[in-house]
C-alpha cells in the first residue's frame, strides 16, 4: 500500500508533531519513493470544482488549441518546451494536454527566449476560456507552496538545514502540466507492440495509457480526477494502485534527487492503465532554475560527482520521453552560453 501522510503539521501546529510528520515524509521517499499526502491548507485550490476549473481547457475547439502546439507537433511555430501535445497514434503513450510555465504566475520576469526551457508558454486567449488564467496562476502557486513544504520536510529529515534547497528552486521553471487520457480507440494501438501495450491487472486485460516509468527530475504532485489507473511499482516489482482519494495529492521523486541524495530518496517507477473512462490528471513538476549547479549535498557517505547545471539534465532526459523526441540538439547547454 503507498503511504498515506497527513501533512498539516508542516504548516503549523507543535514541533513535535511536525517532527513526527517528517520521519514519516522521509520514511516515505526513503522506501517507497511514493506517497499520498492530504491535510492540506483549505485556501489551496486543490478540490474538485477548482480542477474542473483548470479542466476546462480541454473544452476548446482545435482552433484555438492548435496555436499552442509546440514545434514538434506544427513546425511553423517557435515553441519548444512549453505548450501543447496533441494525441499520437502508434505509441506506447495516448494523452493530450498542456505543459504550463511559471510565466502563468510571474509573468514575464522569468522568460529567456534564448532558452526553450525558459520560454513564454503559449495560453489560450482570456476570451476563449474566461477566468482560466487567473486560476491556473493560483493552481501554479499553491503547488509551490506544498513543494518547498515538503522540501523543507526532507531536509530536515536527512539532517540538513531546512532551507539549503531553497536557492535552487529560486526563480525555478517548474511546469503545471494538464493532461486528458481518452479512451483508447483501436487506431490509436496500430503498429505498437503488443507486450508494450497490454498488460494483466487484477485479472484482466488492460492497456497502457501511460507507459511504465520513473520522472526524471526532483519532485512531482499530482492531482488525480477521481478515474483510477495510476499505479506504482513496489519494492518487490508488484503494481500497486494509487487511489484518486479526494482532498490529497500523490507525491513522487525523481531520479536527479534519488541520484542527488545518494539514494536516501527513492524515484519509483510508475504508470497509467487505461480501464475503459476518460481519465484527467494534473501532474506539477517541481523544478529548480535552468542555471542551478547541483553539487554534491553534505551528506555522509554520498560518493563525490562533477557538479552539473539543472537545465542541462533536464533537458538531456526529458528529450527521452515520447511528447520531446527529436529535441536532442535544440538546446545550447548551459556550460556553453
Amino acid at each position: 500500500m503507498v503511504p498515506r501522510i497527513d501533512i498539516a503539521p508542516l504548516f503549523s501546529g507543535p514541533a513535535r508533531a511536525r517532527a513526527e510528520t517528517d520521519a514519516a515524509i522521509i520514511a516515505a521517499a526513503g522506501n517507497s519513493g511514493f506517497m499520498t499526502i492530504c491535510g492540506l491548507p483549505s485556501s489551496l485550490p486543490i478540490q474538485a470544482e477548482k480542477r474542473r476549473a483548470l479542466l476546462r481547457l480541454f473544452d476548446l475547439p482545435a482552433s484555438v488549441t492548435r496555436p499552442m502546439w509546440r514545434q514538434k507537433f506544427d513546425s511553423s511555430h517557435r515553441n519548444l518546451y512549453r505548450g501543447w501535445f496533441p494525441l499520437q497514434n502508434g505509441a506506447e503513450t495516448y494523452k493530450e494536454g498542456i505543459d504550463i510555465g511559471p510565466d502563468i504566475a510571474r509573468g514575464t520576469a522569468l522568460v529567456d527566449e534564448a532558452d526553450p526551457l525558459t520560454e513564454a508558454t503559449p495560453l489560450p486567449p482570456e476570451e476563449a476560456l474566461s477566468g482560466w488564467r487567473a486560476d491556473a496562476a493560483a493552481y501554479f502557486l499553491a503547488m509551490e507552496q506544498v513543494a518547498q513544504a515538503l522540501m523543507h520536510a526532507l531536509a530536515r529529515g536527512l539532517g540538513l538545514p531546512e532551507t539549503i534547497f531553497d536557492d535552487t528552486f529560486r526563480g525555478g521553471i517548474s511546469t503545471l502540466r494538464l493532461i486528458r487520457y481518452p479512451v483508447r480507440p483501436a487506431e490509436s494501438m496500430a503498429g505498437v507492440p503488443g507486450e508494450k501495450l497490454w498488460v494483466t491487472d487484477h485479472g484482466g486485460r488492460r492497456y497502457l495509457l501511460g507507459r511504465a516509468h520513473v520522472d526524471s527530475g526532483l519532485m512531482t504532485l499530482l492531482a488525480q480526477d477521481g478515474v483510477a489507473g495510476l499505479q506504482a511499482r513496489a519494492a518487490n516489482g508488484d503494481w500497486i494502485d494509487v487511489a484518486p482519494e479526494e482532498g490529497t495529492l500523490a507525491v513522487n521523486f525523481g531520479k536527479l534527487l534519488e541520484r542527488w541524495t545518494g539514494g536516501q530518496i527513492k524515484a519509483t517507477e510508475h504508470r497509467v492503465l487505461g480501464h475503459g473512462e476518460e481519465r484527467f490528471s494534473i501532474p506539477f513538476f517541481y523544478d529548480a532554475r535552468a542555471d542551478a549547479l547541483i553539487e554534491p549535498l553534505p551528506l555522509a557517505g554520498i560518493a563525490p560527482f562533477e557538479p552539473f547545471y539543472f537545465g542541462d539534465y533536464l533537458w538531456s532526459t526529458m528529450t527521452k520521453f515520447v511528447e520531446f523526441q527529436g529535441l536532442e540538439g535544440l538546446r545550447r547547454p548551459q556550460g556553453q552560453r
